[in-house]
């Protein structure tokens, strides 16, 4: 359904729907609320949380909380999986992601999120294919 970049103070770094996404105060809403129960969940719990109508599966990494909605039918681990593998792309591309990187270049996260994910199913899952299609993409520009 969506997947959202956070930072520990709430701010979204990157806010990506597949399903027509809420009217804007209803989405700041539910980002906050996203937001307020990821970062106050317990280390110890796992990291999936029903929400609404559906599944938050999210991980942390350095100061950025990378959050996936799903159907909570969905596969879990292939979601952290997912994200796991989201993070590896940006910190090959940008060698060691940062948050800056995100901000100055979140063109470049989304053309990345897109080849990764289209529609919200994720379309190619080597790093190598994604990248290569990224540098291709570059020439052209």
């Amino acid at each position: 359904r969506f997947l959202l970049l956070q930072n520990r103070q709430g701010k979204t770094r990157l806010s990506k729907w597949w399903i027509p996404p809420p009217e804007d105060a209803e989405k700041v809403r539910m980002e906050g609320d996203i937001h307020r129960l990821v970062v106050s969940r317990d280390p110890k719990h796992t990291n999936f949380i029903e929400f609404e109508t559906y599944k938050l599966i999210y991980r942390r990494y350095a100061g950025l909380f990378f959050t996936v909605g799903v159907d909570t039918n969905d596969n879990e681990l292939v979601y952290l999986e997912t994200i796991h593998l989201f993070v590896e792309l940006l910190d090959q591309y940008f060698g060691n992601v940062c948050e800056l990187d995100i901000v100055f270049n979140f063109n470049k996260v989304y053309a990345i999120l897109d080849e990764f994910i289209l529609a919200g199913e994720v379309q190619e899952t080597s790093k190598k294919e994604i990248l290569d299609r990224i540098r291709e993409l570059e020439k052209l520009e």
